[in-house]
C-alpha cells in the first residue's frame, strides 16, 4: 500500500504508528486523531472557499466582457441604422 503523496509503503507507516503511540501513549491518541480531522477539514473548507470565489470572479469578469461586447454591437447598430436598411433593400 503505497499513499500517493509521500511514497510511503506499509513499513515506514507502521514506523510512524509506534512512533505516535510510544511518544502519546494511548490516551492521547485520539484526541490527536480528532484535532488533525477538524484542522484538515478546516483546510478543505478554506481551499473550496478560495476556490469557490476565485470561479465567482471569473464569471464576473466573463459577464462583464459579453456586457461590454453587447453595448459595443448594439451601439454600432444604432449608429448606422441606414446601413442596414440598404443592405436589405438591394
Amino acid at each position: 500500500m503505497k499513499l500517493l503523496l509521500f511514497d510511503f509503503g506499509a513499513g515506514e507507516i507502521m514506523l510512524v504508528v509506534l512512533a505516535v503511540l510510544l511518544v502519546f501513549g494511548p490516551g492521547k491518541i485520539p484526541e490527536i486523531a480528532r484535532n488533525l480531522g477538524k484542522f484538515i477539514n478546516e483546510i478543505k473548507r478554506a481551499s473550496e472557499d478560495i476556490k469557490t470565489e476565485i470561479n465567482r470572479e471569473a464569471d464576473r469578469i466573463d459577464r462583464d466582457k459579453r456586457l461590454d461586447e453587447y453595448k459595443a454591437s448594439l451601439k454600432d447598430e444604432l449608429e448606422s441604422p441606414n446601413d442596414k436598411s440598404e443592405n436589405l433593400s438591394q
